[in-house]
């Protein structure tokens, strides 16, 4: 029933955006302006978000006269707040990120009023950043805009002027960088520079000098000295089938104690503060456990530390941003594609080394288990301790002028 609304309602919004669309193209063709207004759209979280930075940086710099805006969920407006490529920013609670249930018709009601909104940004291109975001390419198609690039995945193909080609599996900020490419041709700038790599398109959130002050007191009330080694673990993510076991994080905490005389901090959202303490009272001396911070507060806390250890999250992405040496645990994500974006000597992923029973393939791509299905689909679980010992070992004498 829920696919059969969404294409009656897919049909509905292209006979009715084909008048808005035609008369964009028209006033597109007796347009001529100097500084062109750039839309993206970006609806993700954290993680996602930071694997953007590298394209608003790209598109500044080939574009230092063009306008850019950027459409984020409020939940990830602070990522991008102040990065210096942005014009303006503007929020939308897009269907499908809330992480909340809604009403039937509530994506379409939203994508209407969002529509009328953007048609007053008079926006010569837009890009919807996000591949399979069908919602995002609808929304540019009734928002008047003339031109409108994103992939060729359906249903958003019909929507765009310039449908790519999707190469999958492909890190996705190579995929982001590909869209900003083609716009910039298209407004006749000088395309992006290949080869596409973090070097040349660095992620850029850093924190700012008072968020680092802030970091250094809490470190010093309780005993962590300037110079004392300092590692982050943040073992929480977004979907429980990700995540690693409790009692495999303490005995890598101990390790760290005992091998490196490091300092460990744990970090986590409120929801996940039961699983800090759990891992926690199992570590001497007891971890330091930081929650509840702003997105700059912990990017400070990351900058400081040494290495930074989890699986598949937000967080990491957000240290691997600051430069920090990373060990990332991976299962039903793609690395390839999810992966950090940083030099490839600062960070290891490992991956589980078999797949669930029940699913094809390892990655499967899929978060979406219920608790009932978790205990069939160990693979993050599976993954030995012994693997992240020896990539811990690898990262800390490689990178011992950090400590």
């Amino acid at each position: 029933m829920k696919g059969l609304l969404r294409t009656l309602m897919l049909l509905l919004v292209r006979f009715c955006g084909a008048p808005i669309a035609a008369r964009a193209a028209q006033r597109a063709s007796r347009r001529c302006t100097t500084t062109p207004r750039i839309l993206l759209i970006r609806p993700d979280h954290l993680g996602d978000l930071v694997l953007t930075t590298p394209v608003l940086q790209a598109l500044k710099t080939q574009a230092p006269d063009a306008h850019i805006t950027l459409m984020v969920g409020p939940w990830s407006r602070e990522v991008v707040a102040r990065h210096p490529a942005l014009d303006s920013l503007i929020s939308c609670p897009f269907p499908g990120f809330q992480r909340a249930a809604q009403r039937a018709l509530a994506p379409y009601t939203l994508l209407l009023s969002t529509a009328q909104q953007l048609r007053q940004g008079n926006y010569d291109l837009a890009i919807n950043l996000r591949p399979d975001f069908w919602w995002g390419a609808a929304l540019l198609y009734l928002s008047g805009i003339s031109t409108r690039i994103g992939y060729a995945l359906q249903p958003a193909t019909p929507f765009l002027t310039h449908a790519l080609p999707f190469h999958a599996p492909e890190h996705a900020t190579i995929s982001n960088l590909r869209l900003a490419s083609t716009a910039l041709h298209i407004l006749g700038y000088e395309a992006l520079t290949a080869p596409y790599t973090a070097a040349r398109y660095p992620l850029q959130c850093k924190p700012s000098s008072a968020e680092s002050q802030w970091v250094e007191q809490r470190l010093q009330h309780v005993g962590i000295a300037t110079d004392t080694p300092l590692v982050v673990i943040h073992p929480g993510t977004g979907a429980a089938v990700k995540l690693w076991r409790n009692a495999a994080w303490i005995q890598i905490a101990n390790y760290l104690v005992n091998q490196y005389q490091a300092r460990v901090v744990l970090t986590g959202s409120p929801a996940e503060q039961s699983m800090l303490q759990e891992i926690a009272q199992g570590v001497t001396p007891a971890p330091y456990l930081i929650g509840n911070t702003t997105v700059g507060q912990l990017a400070a806390l990351l900058l400081r530390a040494q290495l930074v250890l989890g699986v598949d999250n937000g967080p990491l992405h957000l240290a691997v941003a600051q430069g920090t040496p990373t060990v990332q645990i991976f299962g039903p994500t793609d690395s390839r594609i999810f992966g950090p974006w940083g030099l490839p000597e600062r960070h290891i992923v490992i991956a589980s080394p078999e797949r669930c029973p029940t699913c094809p393939a390892i990655p499967c791509g899929r978060l979406d288990f219920s608790a009932d299905e978790l205990a069939a689909h160990p693979c993050v679980r599976l993954v030995p301790e012994q693997r992240v010992l020896a990539a811990i070992t690898t990262l800390w004498e490689s990178n011992v002028h950090r400590i």
